[in-house]
């Protein structure tokens, strides 16, 4: 697409995204091209992306998860989870003895689709922990995790063995996890997981990518999680108003907590 003169390049841009989209060529909950791919194709800045998909965004046309990018809506509300754990809290809850194995603690350099996420250069040092997540011993999911080289020469794989990324970094160096970007979808089992989740290969997983931030808006970790759907399932409250209903017709999310199964 060539964009015309005399008229602001965002809102060419926005327009030709939703043609696209009512078009059929991007699916209810299919990921839209990145910032970056979308900047290359239209010769524009990053900035007049971004404000063509906020002005997508708030027509409810697409919903947009930071760090994960944009996504077509399929006029479904996306929710956070209500309370932000981390697993050892939701293990103890569930009355279950949390630990885990560390199987990767190595450093490694930012490839451009995670340098995005953590809001880092391309190339820039990052950390890899790569954990299976145990419940009274029993496998019960297995985490991939990177972080900026800040946080994690602050990790060990001694202490992440009893411990979470979580407690150790608002324990013992004050950094506090304020707010996570949660995205849940389902996932086959792939040869490599077969061995440490104790299932056949090409069974279904649930699968949890997630970034975490701390004060400043400033990702700490990115994360995938693939969960056993033999083990853990997600339970959601709604609540209704006083009146019955509420004006925009939605209903507050009020929980939405992971369930063990024993």
């Amino acid at each position: 697409m060539k964009l015309k003169e005399g008229i602001p390049r965002h809102s060419q841009i926005s327009r030709w995204l939703r043609n696209q989209i009512e078009e059929g060529n991007y699916k209810p909950d299919e990921k839209l091209p990145s910032e970056n791919e979308l900047a290359k194709k239209f010769n524009v800045s990053r900035v007049t992306i971004r404000r063509a998909l906020q002005s997508l965004e708030s027509e409810s046309i697409i919903y947009r998860c930071q760090g994960l990018g944009s996504f077509v809506s399929d006029d479904r509300a996306p929710h956070n989870l209500i309370r932000l754990t981390d697993f050892n809290e939701d293990m103890s809850k569930a009355g279950l003895e949390a630990s885990s194995l560390v199987r990767e603690f190595k450093t490694i350099e930012a490839p451009s689709w995670l340098a995005d996420i953590l809001d880092i250069e391309e190339g820039t040092k990052v950390i890899q922990i790569d954990r299976l997540r145990l419940g009274d011993g029993e496998p019960v999911a297995f985490d991939s995790t990177w972080l900026p080289i800040l946080y994690g020469q602050l990790l060990d794989e001694k202490s992440l063995r009893e411990s979470t990324i979580y407690k150790v970094l608002e324990e013992n160096y004050d950094i506090p996890i304020v707010r996570g970007c949660y995205r849940i979808s389902a996932e086959i089992c792939t040869a490599e997981l077969e061995t440490d989740l104790k299932v056949p290969e090409h069974s279904p997983l649930l699968l949890i990518d997630r970034i975490s931030y701390t004060i400043g808006n400033k990702p700490v970790y990115y994360q995938k999680r693939y969960y056993r759907t033999d083990k853990v399932l997600y339970e959601m409250t709604l609540e209704r108003d006083k009146n019955g209903s509420s004006p925009s017709g939605d209903m507050p999310l009020k929980e939405f907590i992971p369930v063990f199964k024993s």
